[in-house]
C-alpha cells in the first residue's frame, strides 16, 4: 500500500534504473549512472531506483544534482546500505516482489547496467512481462555494449535458433554506451505511446 501511495507522489513519467550496488563513485559504471540520471532529469522524468550504493546513487545522484526528482524504492539486505543522500522519495520494502511491481508501475522503461544476480532477474522479468504481454511497448535500454553484447549474442545463437524465443523478443533489448540516447530512446517510445493514446478512434 505504501508503494502505490508513493507512486502517486511521483508527478511526472519515470524510469526505472537498475545495476550493481558494488560500483564506487569515479569508476565508469557509477558515472555513467550518473550521467544517465542526469539525462532522464533534463528530459523532465523521474529517476526511480533501489535507493542503495553503486548505480542507484549513481543515477539518483544525477537526477538530484540535475533538480529533477530522485526516488529511491529500498530493501533492507546484509551487505547494502541504504543512501539518501541524492533521494527525494523513498519508501522501504520488506519483500522484494511489492518492490519488483512498484519499479514497474511506476517506470515508462528500465535502463539496466552491468551488475549481478538481482540485476540479470529485474531483466529477465522485465522481458518475460513483454514476451507475454503483460506490458505492451515497455523499452527495456541495456548500459554498456561490452558487458552485454556477449548476452545478446547468446540469445541469438541458442535462445533463438533453437526457436525459444521470437525474433521480437530480442530485438526488444536496445544496447548502448550513450547516456543522451539512453534517455531519447524511453522518453521516445512514451512520447509516441501519448501521441498514439491521442488518436481519434480508427485514427
Amino acid at each position: 500500500r505504501a508503494g502505490f501511495a508513493a507512486v502517486e507522489l511521483i508527478d511526472r513519467p519515470a524510469v526505472s534504473i537498475f545495476g550493481s550496488a558494488r560500483v564506487h563513485e569515479g569508476s565508469p559504471v557509477y558515472e555513467a549512472a550518473r550521467a544517465v540520471g542526469r539525462c532522464f532529469a533534463e528530459s523532465g522524468f523521474a529517476v526511480v531506483t533501489g535507493g542503495g550504493p553503486g548505480v542507484m546513487e549513481g543515477a539518483n545522484r544525477g537526477a538530484y544534482e540535475a533538480g529533477g526528482l530522485s526516488v529511491g524504492f529500498s530493501i533492507e539486505l546484509p551487505h547494502e546500505q541504504d543512501l539518501k543522500d541524492y533521494v527525494s522519495l523513498s519508501v522501504a520494502f520488506r519483500h522484494f516482489y511489492a518492490r519488483k511491481t512498484m519499479f514497474l508501475h511506476a517506470a515508462e522503461g528500465f535502463v539496466i547496467f552491468p551488475g549481478g544476480y538481482g540485476t540479470l532477474d529485474e531483466l529477465f522479468e522485465a522481458v518475460t512481462l513483454i514476451q507475454t504481454g503483460k506490458v505492451d511497448r515497455f523499452p527495456v535500454v541495456l548500459f554498456d555494449g561490452g558487458y552485454w553484447d556477449e548476452m545478446i549474442v547468446w540469445l541469438r545463437a541458442e535462445l533463438l535458433a533453437g526457436g525459444y524465443v521470437w525474433p521480437q523478443d530480442v530485438e526488444s533489448l536496445r544496447v548502448t554506451d550513450d547516456p543522451a540516447e539512453a534517455a531519447r530512446i524511453v522518453v521516445g517510445e512514451y512520447e509516441r505511446r501519448c501521441a498514439d493514446a491521442e488518436l481519434p478512434a480508427g485514427g
